[in-house]
């Protein structure tokens, strides 16, 4: 049996900094030239751009990347799609291979001491491959053994509640239908998935508040909406298509606020990539006004905003507050009313971290509108107080009558391509009863309903051995779970660990006792099933379901379809299953067929799914009716600022992403936008709190993070000073994964608290 050790956190080594001067637009030339500097590295510069004109067009297939939605029309001929879009697509047509032949040179504890973009970089898996109980490399094996394997060990479980099924938001709907079906089939609703760790507070909080856990607006929205206040996000690297949004806003007399603890160079000026006469320049101001508030001050920069607010309707009634929607749609006025006037404005400035005047500034912008849009991303998700940040907001929409109209509403940017498509097909621990009623009917089988694990609640049931196997539909579990460490060993206790997946990462090398890595297609690649070429069907961030084509020859004749290894899977573990699994997989109309039986909104879906561009699902809150809520209105609520206390010499640490990188995939070491080269361990500090610490620029440091008693080490970190709030830190993650305590997880949602730990920073 192997003796060496294996690596969960990615190695403590630094990879040679260089500083530039940080930019003052994105996009423009500079993002042209590194989203085909990685195509012609990945994949050939004549290969990747035919490949470049398929993504995101109505013919073509659905970026991997983000799920911001294309246009409702005309598509742009050059780059309907961003750098970022251009990067997911090399690294999954890479040229790269992971064959067989890789493990038999390459064992388990030697990849683990790789970086996470080392380990990436390696390429495509090619064949499925099996690591057997004390071995350190990984094996070939077919098809038939690994299903055998998958199915033996699940049915030698004493509960069906010991197996845990994580899902990506990669996965199209059609496999995540089937996965969720073969899950609930098997016994349990242990279904995990990447929402629970980002925008879980975002449904929990819409769902209460407007009765749908989506947002509420489209992206021609944005062509007609008088203010866009953005929150807690980085669209510039994270979903840089946003910024055309953002900039068609600002076209048509449109106004931006943003709110942030980093002033992100996406947000303040935009050079627009599909006319290559904007490439160079200043490009378009896009800020107006820009509240660089503490990490975690929002419920208390929005209780002010509210206040100042109340105050302009007192002095003019019927001016700011829109009284006859709040009178015909919501309930809760006046509770909210008695407890914002209660609130002190002097006991909340120090919150923020925002100079008054300049939040006065945004009041009074606020006021004069009608139409707001308020987007966020996981900088409002990842707190104790999560669900409160986004009750908040809404709360601000519901006193302007800004839901329900056009130009108008909430916007959560999603991450993963089909994240929300995978909740909406019934990945969910937290099945409704009608969903589950809906599959009994249509399948002939009895549904489990008590409620599964989410993700803290699997990785705990993992670590104190309840939960025996674990399988995961796409992504990289160890690098985007918390407390990286705790993960591992809960991992490590498996009898089983199984991952579809594209491309090697580093939960392959983070194992149960047996390990099992089973390659799939990539988004770009052709489907052949049995009934011949399929296409898949996901669902973007604004509730548009549409169709998904790849056009690539398969890179390897060992890769099944995600749809046909559920399939596989459930043959060999359900043998006495009604399901006609072959029949589902031979022909993916017969899959959404079945969708259309069981999920409310996909009425002809297989007619309307080949239309261009697909169609909307249903959503109340932008037909203004909130019935589906507890009340049958839209819900005013009390909401708490946060409870956080600094001792001395102590932080608040956020973990970010550099702008080479989406979720926990690396494309390089560089994070242009922020000034950082070739380096990813880094922390991000206010100056005066350098000066206090006795640090400059470049020392090297170790983090440790607080909670609960528990201390948790990170090491190896460079300090760059950076315009931040005093007391706010920033780092990269999954580097700084290991600092974020598994206990530490929002109310109500359970989201681990990413973006709020608490750390102290000492000098090496």
């Amino acid at each position: 049996m192997s003796t060496k050790k294996i690596h969960a956190q990615p190695p403590e080594k630094l990879t040679g900094i260089k500083l530039e001067e940080i930019p003052t637009s994105a996009v423009g030339f500079k993002a042209i030239k590194s989203a085909i500097s990685h195509i012609t590295n990945e994949v050939g510069l004549v290969k990747g751009i035919g490949l470049l004109s398929k993504l995101n067009q109505k013919d073509g297939f659905d970026c991997p990347g983000c799920a911001w939605p294309d246009p409702d029309e005309k598509r742009a001929f050059l780059a309907e799609y961003c750098e970022n879009g251009a990067k997911a697509v090399a690294e999954e047509a890479t040229k790269n291979r992971v064959s067989p032949l890789f493990f038999t040179t390459h064992s388990v504890s030697e990849l683990s001491e790789l970086s996470d973009y080392e380990i990436g970089k390696k390429g495509r898996i090619t064949h499925p491959v099996v690591l057997h109980e004390g071995k350190d490399h990984y094996e070939e094996i077919s098809w038939e053994e690994a299903f055998k394997m998958i199915g033996d060990e699940l049915n030698t479980l004493d509960s069906p509640d010991e197996a845990i099924f994580y899902t990506s938001g990669r996965t199209s709907n059609e496999a995540a239908f089937l996965y969720q079906l073969f899950v609930r089939q098997f016994g349990t609703n242990n279904l995990p998935d990447c929402s629970n760790m980002c925008h879980e507070s975002s449904g929990a909080a819409l769902t209460e508040t407007l009765g749908i856990g989506k947002g509420s607006v489209t992206l021609d929205d944005f062509n007609h909406a008088e203010l866009v206040i953005v929150m807690g996000q980085n669209p510039g690297t994270n979903h840089p298509r946003m910024l055309s949004a953002l900039s068609e806003t600002k076209k048509k007399g449109g106004k931006i606020i943003t709110i942030n603890p980093l002033p992100e160079v996406g947000l303040m000026r935009y050079n627009e990539p599909q006319n290559p006469i904007k490439w160079f320049g200043k490009g378009q101001e896009l800020t107006d006004i820009f509240l660089q508030v503490k990490i975690n001050g929002d419920v208390a920069l929005l209780k002010i905003i509210m206040k100042l607010l109340l105050e302009k309707e007192k002095e003019t009634p019927n001016t700011i507050f829109d009284h006859q929607f709040i009178k015909e749609n919501t309930t809760g006025y006046d509770d909210f009313i008695k407890d914002l006037e209660t609130s002190s404005i002097d006991e909340l400035i120090p919150q923020t971290g925002i100079d008054f005047d300049i939040i006065k500034e945004a009041t009074d912008l606020i006021s004069q509108k009608k139409k707001i849009i308020i987007c966020w991303a996981m900088g409002l998700t990842q707190h104790k107080n999560s669900v409160d940040n986004i009750r908040e907001l809404v709360n601000l929409l519901l006193l302007k009558g800004s839901i329900g109209k056009q130009g108008a509403g909430t916007c959560p940017v999603r991450g993963h391509s089909n994240v929300q498509g995978d909740r909406t097909m019934g990945i969910w621990e937290k099945p409704k009863d009608s969903f589950l009623d809906n599959l009994e009917n249509e399948f002939n089988f009895k549904a489990p309903r008590k409620h599964g694990y989410d993700v803290v609640d699997a990785i705990e049931a993992m670590h104190q051995k309840k939960a025996k196997v674990f399988i995961g539909m796409g992504g990289n579990f160890i690098s985007a779970t918390p407390d990286t460490e705790y993960t591992a060993v809960a991992l490590q206790n498996c009898d089983l660990t199984v991952h579809v997946s594209t491309k090697l990462n580093r939960s392959h090398v983070i194992h149960g006792k047996k390990a099992l890595i089973l390659p799939c297609l990539g988004r770009s690649e052709k489907d052949i099933q049995a009934a011949g070429e399929q296409f898949v069907s996901v669902e973007n961030s604004m509730g548009i379901v549409h169709s998904s084509s790849g056009h690539l020859t398969p890179l390897s004749d060992s890769l099944l379809s995600e749809p046909a290894i559920v399939a596989g899977i459930a043959k060999a573990t359900l043998k006495d299953s009604s399901t006609n699994w072959s029949s589902l997989v031979k022909d993916y109309d017969n899959v959404r067929n079945k969708i259309e039986a069981t999920i409310p909104g996909f009425v002809n879906y297989n007619t309307r799914v080949r239309e261009k561009g697909g169609f909307y699902l249903p959503n109340n809150a932008r037909e203004k009716d909130f019935t589906p809520t507890h009340t049958g209105k839209a819900n005013f609520t009390i909401n708490e600022v946060s409870d956080l206390h600094l001792e001395k010499d102590q932080f608040i640490m956020m973990t970010i992403r550099t702008h080479d990188q989406y979720n926990t995939t690396i494309y390089g070491l560089d994070d242009r936008y922020r000034g950082i080269l070739n380096e990813r361990r880094v922390i991000f500090m206010n100056p005066e709190d350098m000066k206090i610490k006795g640090l400059a620029k470049l020392d090297k440091v170790d983090l440790t993070s607080h909670f609960n008693g528990e201390e948790r080490i990170a090491k190896g970190f460079l300090v760059i000073p950076y315009s931040i709030p005093k007391q706010c830190t920033a780092t990269y993650f999954p580097e700084a994964n290991v600092l974020v305590p598994i206990q530490s997880k929002a109310r109500i949602s359970n989201t681990p608290t990413s973006k709020t730990i608490i750390i102290t920073i000492h000098k090496k």
